[in-house]
């Protein structure tokens, strides 16, 4: 994905200001051996961009005065209440380093597992996204977590995910919990009290 940004000389609270009023959003490009670098964007650009969820987990092509870099979307500041993004960071990305970044979980395959199908049971995602380690060219957009052999009382952990080559996951502490299967409250009483009839 490609975006294109402007150097910016101005700083502080007033240039900021004036900055977001002509429809542009500040930000900057730290890391690597090079200096940070203040950059300012197309404010709707970047709206429509960070709705996308491969914008956050993908290495960008960002383009500023006609010089490509590769870098990745840090973080992000949304207005407390406008639709409004106040501030974005993107750190540079060494082709040679290893990244850590979260991306996305895809849950699949949950109406054909044995807890949905046979017990009526309810799948509930306990995590949505996942810290993982890989060089940039190993990046994936997301990760798929298959649902289909899950029965009822079962976990799914972050050790269970198939990874692509080159990704390892980054738990902190145990074995991350990434789904669980359990059949609702009231779907287990009816079935008691079918049971004493």
């Amino acid at each position: 994905m490609k975006v294109v940004a402007f150097k910016r000389d101005l700083q502080g609270t007033g240039a900021s200001r004036r900055l977001r009023n002509s429809g542009q959003t500040p930000g900057i490009i730290y890391g690597g051996v090079e200096a940070p670098v203040t950059i300012a964007l197309d404010h709707n650009a970047l709206f429509h961009a960070l709705k996308k969820e491969a914008f956050h987990s993908s290495i960008l092509d960002m383009e500023i005065d006609g010089k490509v870099e590769k870098v990745l979307l840090r973080d992000f500041q949304m207005h407390a209440f406008k639709q409004l993004v106040l501030h974005a960071d993107f750190q540079r990305v060494d082709a040679n380093k290893p990244l850590h970044v979260k991306v996305a979980l895809h849950f699949e395959n949950a109406e054909v597992s044995p807890a949905v199908k046979l017990h009526a049971a309810t799948i509930s995602h306990v995590a949505n996204e996942i810290e993982i380690s890989c060089l940039p060219a190993d990046l994936p957009e997301f990760l798929t977590v298959d649902l289909s052999a899950m029965d009822v009382g079962q976990s799914i952990h972050a050790s269970q995910l198939k990874l692509p080559k080159g990704v390892t996951i980054v738990t902190h502490g145990s074995d991350a919990t990434i789904a669980t299967a359990s059949v609702p409250a009231g779907a287990v009483a009816a079935e008691a009290a079918a049971a004493k009839e």
